[in-house]
């Protein structure tokens, strides 16, 4: 993944909520086209930074960084960024699936009311996305029912397509598979590695199996600090530092 081109590049990333230091001092390269998982235990900053690559940790009371994000070559955090655009073009995937309460086919196009006027595209784009979250043949004859007819697995991969329906740059996954079972989360997984043919993943996970399935890299937080950041296949098996062999082989976390 190395050979491809760089798709964010964080510097020297602090966060702190109040008075807790969150992140400290965070330095990554994230690649085009590559899934990179990012594990640890509880409390080690994974979501925090997560949330911190299309701003949503602005929401959140007593939020404040230094160091910089860049992405299309530009630092997010400038004043001049549309935040709006931003979280379109990169795109996040949360733990617990939320349809909205309206049919599939509604739930997919969604986010392309009021920015594509044709009907003919957004049929297309919903179709397109469903397709690519392995979700379409399952419900293309029952687009107009409502989403919360599906199963938690269906509306895990239903908001996966209305993020996809948006044509995002890069996507974000926040222990999509805590609550599902096995098959789902195997359909799932088999979403994400097609789909890094076409976007960036990045992936928090608490399931480090699911990283070495899934992932192309994968880096390692504790207590707000990267660890360490390789090839996947290398972390899991010739880590550099003895806290990730502890956390990997179940010491701890």
């Amino acid at each position: 993944m190395v050979d491809n081109p760089i798709n964010i590049e964080v510097k020297d990333l602090n966060v702190w909520f109040k008075d807790i230091h969150a992140l400290k001092g965070i330095n990554l390269r994230i690649y085009k086209n590559e899934i990179l998982s990012i594990i640890g235990p509880a409390n080690s900053g994974k979501t925090s930074f997560l949330r911190t690559l299309n701003r949503l940790n602005d929401l959140t009371d007593g939020f404040r960084m230094t160091g910089k994000v860049i992405f299309d070559g530009k630092d997010i955090y400038s004043k001049d960024i549309d935040v709006n655009l931003l979280r379109i073009k990169i795109g996040m995937v949360f733990a617990l699936p939320i349809p909205l309460p309206f049919s599939i086919f509604d739930n997919v196009a969604y986010g392309l009311q009021g920015r594509i006027k044709n009907n003919k595209e957004i049929n297309q784009r919903v179709e397109k996305a469903l397709k690519s979250a392995y979700l379409w043949e399952e419900v293309k004859d029952r687009l107009k029912e409502s989403a919360y007819k599906l199963s938690g697995g269906q509306q895990q991969r239903l908001c996966i397509a209305r993020t996809l329906a948006l044509e995002p740059q890069v996507i974000l996954f926040d222990e999509p598979c805590s609550g599902l079972d096995p098959i789902s989360t195997a359909k799932i997984e088999e979403a994400m590695i097609r789909l890094k043919n076409d976007y960036t993943i990045i992936l928090v996970t608490n399931n480090t199996k699911q990283a070495a399935r899934v992932s192309d890299r994968t880096a390692f937080f504790l207590s707000g600090e990267l660890i360490e950041t390789d090839i996947t296949n290398k972390i899991f098996t010739a880590s550099m530092d003895k806290r990730t062999e502890d956390y990997i082989t179940g010491r701890f976390g």
